[in-house]
């Protein structure tokens, strides 16, 4: 039975590069994209960073039971949707990487239950406030609006009671080296796939 690895964290906490490290540490993972109706931002791709789509699109699939979980954001600059989809999750036959929330993390537990491993990435809330304004910056038409509220946000939606009530005990923190980082979560993955295997020779 092969196993999801999620990433989760609050914004600017180092997800996306972390994500794309392990990409090309485990090639053989199969990718959970997600589905949101947010404008693509510069630098993303369709189909790699998401599958950007129309709200439509995304009620579609849920009227059709393609949709695991959704969840809304009511934004500065409208109604955004974020989706994972079940269509393409296979788990007898391989393992998974992904990036997702909290919320998302719970209802995917739900469902695979301990087929989901959480990788929740920690970073000093004064550094990722800095990441966040630099990233934003870089952006053709910056939105700080939409970036101080995704940081407040962020502040409530992760907060310590929330990880232990999901049972997340183990923070892989991002605040100054992230090789260290990178390393405690392969760790991580590599235990849980050896377990795998144990179980298989038994």
């Amino acid at each position: 039975m092969g196993k999801i690895f999620l990433i989760m964290g609050p914004s600017s906490s180092g997800k996306d590069t972390i994500y794309k490290e392990l990409k090309n540490l485990y090639p053989e993972f199969k990718e959970i994209i997600l589905y949101t109706n947010r404008p693509i931002r510069e630098n993303e791709k369709d189909g790699i960073d998401y599958n950007f789509v129309s709200l439509d699109k995304i009620n579609e699939m849920e009227k059709n039971n393609e949709i695991l979980e959704k969840r809304k954001y009511n934004t500065v600059h409208g109604l955004w949707v974020y989706a994972t989809a079940k269509t393409n999750i296979d788990l007898i036959n391989n393992n998974y990487i992904g990036i997702n929330t909290l919320d998302g993390y719970e209802s995917l537990k739900k469902y695979y239950k301990d087929g989901i491993i959480p990788l929740y990435i920690h970073v000093e809330d004064g550094i990722r406030l800095r990441r966040a304004l630099d990233r934003e910056d870089k952006q053709e038409n910056p939105k700080y609006a939409e970036m101080c509220r995704r940081y407040l946000a962020d502040i409530n939606d992760f907060n310590i009671d929330r990880l232990l009530d999901l049972e997340i005990d183990k923070l892989y923190d991002n605040s100054k080296d992230m090789e260290t980082c990178i390393n405690e979560i392969t760790n991580k993955i590599n235990e849980e796939l050896n377990k795998d295997k144990n179980k298989k020779k038994n």
